[in-house]
């Protein structure tokens, strides 16, 4: 019974769509989050200098700035997919258990 329904939800063309949208949106917040990750991993290991100039005459360094803006865009891409996936991702799958249960 169950591997019949593995086989008529693998076959379902929403279940394609969703898998193929899905992964697609998936890797592509992976590779905006890798590149800013990294990118500022590797403004510290390369331009230390950039990351230690104050700004205007406090104490306060671009580096401070920068590492809110990792942690922030993190929390917006994270939203980002969660919102999609409510809506968009939750709608196909309904849609998928409807038509094959």
């Amino acid at each position: 019974m169950q591997e019949i329904l593995v086989k008529k939800i693998v076959a379902n063309p929403h279940y394609q769509q969703l898998l193929r949208q899905r992964t697609g949106f998936g890797w592509t917040l992976t590779a905006m989050m890798m590149i800013v990750y990294y990118g500022f991993i590797l403004l510290i290991a390369f331009n230390k200098e950039l990351l230690s100039t104050r700004i205007g005459d406090g104490v306060m360094t671009w580096g401070i700035p920068a590492g809110l803006f990792v942690i922030v865009f993190t929390i917006v891409i994270t939203r980002i997919y969660v919102s999609r996936a409510n809506k968009q991702f939750d709608d196909l799958t309904e849609t998928i258990r409807r038509e094959v249960l």
